[in-house]
């Protein structure tokens, strides 16, 4: 390593510097979670099936987005009534930790 170069072991258990972030309360990882998780799948999924469908022509961001804008409407109210369906069937096939 570097002379000066920080890995990650040197901050282990300090708090840096400066103001804490602000941080939403815990009841709301319940809708952040699948709005991220919605974000960035659909986001990738749709990226992949408009380059797939029309290859990078040039309206292809237009294409993408509007793409990407259908199917996060129909993921997210979807992540939320399915997630927690999900995790129940994970905790009935996944020993506790």
């Amino acid at each position: 390593m570097a002379p000066g170069a920080m890995n990650n072991s040197d901050h282990a258990g300090k708090k840096s510097p400066g103001r804490p972030k602000p941080k939403l309360p815990a009841r709301y990882a319940v809708v952040v979670l699948p709005l991220l998780l919605s974000l960035l799948m659909t986001s990738i999924v749709s990226f992949i099936s408009t380059w797939n469908g029309i290859g990078f022509a040039p309206d292809f961001v237009g294409v993408w987005l509007g793409s990407w804008g259908l199917s996060w409407v129909v993921a997210f109210p979807t992540l939320l009534v399915v997630l927690p369906v999900v995790r129940r069937a994970t905790a009935a096939i996944v020993n506790a930790a």
